[in-house]
């Protein structure tokens, strides 16, 4: 029988970004031989036969999810390799974190925390005491240099594995999507793929399409996914009623619909742990305005060319003048570093590396 790989997370299978790159890790997992369970506090895909639900282990545990170590413990019986997403890197249901670091550090096999955001990197957020974990027999995996020189500051050894991508995705219903939405033949779409949180930095995208809408004669449309989540929802329905150009918000029923149906993606955000949607635009082949973010640097370092929500006339410019030259040496660009089609071989190197045989 092939050996277990357990991941556990505050939350699985959703359109959050620990989740998507959770969900391309466990594939890879099955590439190199695992076979692999999940265990969550949340699925947003609906429960599979062999998951464990704790609800203890959610972001925002139901009243009444009491912290049960035993049911975690038992969960984790068995498995030769433990994927910890997230849940011991940010801290935000305390109590789960140090209750999984806890069950781990008497759990008997190899951990891999794979870390898509650390406590200090973000405002107001105090980590308990062993938040990292400081584990023998583990391994520290980040999403892009900066965390992984923060951990290395802090006693930690750790390497760097950037998140994988289909660099050739399938293309997706750009009419059907739009006609849904509301959207005009004509309209310009502009598209913010995130969440409604303070991060996000809806201010800056609702600022830059009023400002494309001023210089262009077509309609100007932005588009939100959403939803509001972290206590935004009073904020965010304030900016849309005082939006001065129509505001769209709702997900598409894929990421490749969203990107057909737009004709340039908008990014603002202020802190990102790696910020997927800048790499998923070049893959869907559309342009990108982005602000500014401490491990942006690294992706630009690529050098992929984006735009920047600072210079809107630039982004018009593109809109009447598309480039599909430059689109496709950006994804020749990023294909050294980010394809899904390498991800089993660059995480079966890491794992060697730290003395863990393949299945």
């Amino acid at each position: 029988m092939a050996p277990e790989a357990v991941m556990v997370s505050y939350r699985l299978g959703g359109a959050d970004g620990v989740a998507v790159e959770a969900r391309k890790w466990e594939w890879a997992l099955h590439e190199l031989g695992y076979r692999v369970r999940r265990v969550a506090g949340e699925f947003d895909d609906g429960l599979r036969p062999d998951d464990t639900w704790l609800p203890f282990l959610a972001i925002d545990p139901a009243e009444g999810a009491t912290p049960d170590p035993g049911a975690l413990a038992a969960s984790l019986a068995g498995a030769r390799l433990v994927v910890v997403e997230n849940l011991c890197s940010l801290p935000i249901n305390p109590e789960a974190s140090t209750l999984t670091a806890d069950v781990l550090a008497r759990h008997v096999g190899a951990v891999v925390f794979h870390h898509h955001d650390l406590p200090w990197q973000r405002a107001g957020l105090t980590a308990p005491d062993g938040i990292p974990p400081h584990r023998p027999n583990s391994l520290h995996v980040t999403v892009n240099d900066y965390s992984r020189l923060q951990l290395e500051r802090r006693g930690f050894g750790a390497v760097t594995i950037r998140n994988s991508f289909d660099l050739d995705p399938p293309r997706g219903d750009r009419a059907a999507t739009r006609a849904t939405l509301g959207f005009a033949d004509d309209d310009i779409v502009l598209l913010q793929p995130a969440r409604a949180i303070p991060r996000k930095n809806v201010p800056a995208a609702i600022e830059f399409a009023t400002e494309v809408a001023a210089l262009e004669t077509r309609a100007v449309r932005l588009w939100i996914t959403g939803p509001a989540e972290d206590g935004y929802d009073i904020v965010f329905a304030r900016l849309l009623a005082e939006a001065e150009i129509p505001v769209t918000v709702g997900r598409a029923p894929s990421s490749a619909d969203a990107y057909a149906a737009a004709e340039l993606v908008v990014y603002p955000s202020t802190w990102e742990g790696f910020g997927n949607p800048v790499i998923e635009s070049i893959t869907h082949r559309r342009p990108i305005a982005v602000g500014s973010y401490p491990v942006l640097d690294e992706l630009r370092a690529f050098g992929v060319e984006l735009l920047s929500i600072e210079e809107p006339e630039q982004a018009c410019q593109w809109l009447r003048e598309p480039r599909p030259e430059v689109l496709e040496e950006n994804v020749n660009r990023v294909r050294p570093h980010c394809s899904i089609t390498d991800l089993p071989t660059r995480l079966e190197r890491v794992l060697a590396q730290a003395g863990w045989d393949a299945p």
